[in-house]
């Protein structure tokens, strides 16, 4: 089970945002999408990733006066990746070691989609639940 198979259920649609964006602006993408991270793209790569957290924490220490930065002042930088054939597991163990709860799907340096750690766990449900399923039906056919 890998990321990939996680990516052609959910879709590789990805909300992203430049470095040299407001912050206001993220903000606003981010709860007119309702969603919780927007990657920074810059020069078609990667730059990082802005999260609800990234402005929280930044707000707390600075004030409101951060709305008006450049996201590249907010964002947590590099951004942690994984490629599409990472399996669920190891991306789950990878975002709670490193307390994160969004992963961009990176193929050849460019954005190939955007996992939660909710996409993730739901996906593995489902595939737990799939083979209960079939072993139920295997074992009332025996």
């Amino acid at each position: 089970m890998s990321i990939a198979s996680v990516l052609s259920d959910k879709g590789s649609a990805v909300e992203t945002i430049t470095g040299d964006a407001t912050v206001y602006d993220a903000v606003k993408r981010l709860g007119e999408k309702r969603i919780g991270a927007l990657p920074v793209i810059d020069d078609g790569r990667i730059a990082g990733i802005m999260s609800e957290r990234d402005v929280i924490y930044c707000l707390r220490e600075h004030g409101p006066d951060v709305l008006d930065w450049q996201v590249s002042r907010v964002m947590s930088s590099p951004a942690i990746t994984a490629d599409s054939e990472t399996e669920v597991l190891t991306a789950l163990a990878l975002m709670t070691q490193r307390r994160i709860r969004h992963l961009p799907v990176v193929e050849g340096g460019e954005i190939r989609g955007i996992v939660s750690i909710g996409d993730l766990v739901k996906y593995r449900m489902e595939r737990i639940e799939a083979e209960a399923d079939a072993m139920r039906a295997y074992i009332q056919s025996a």
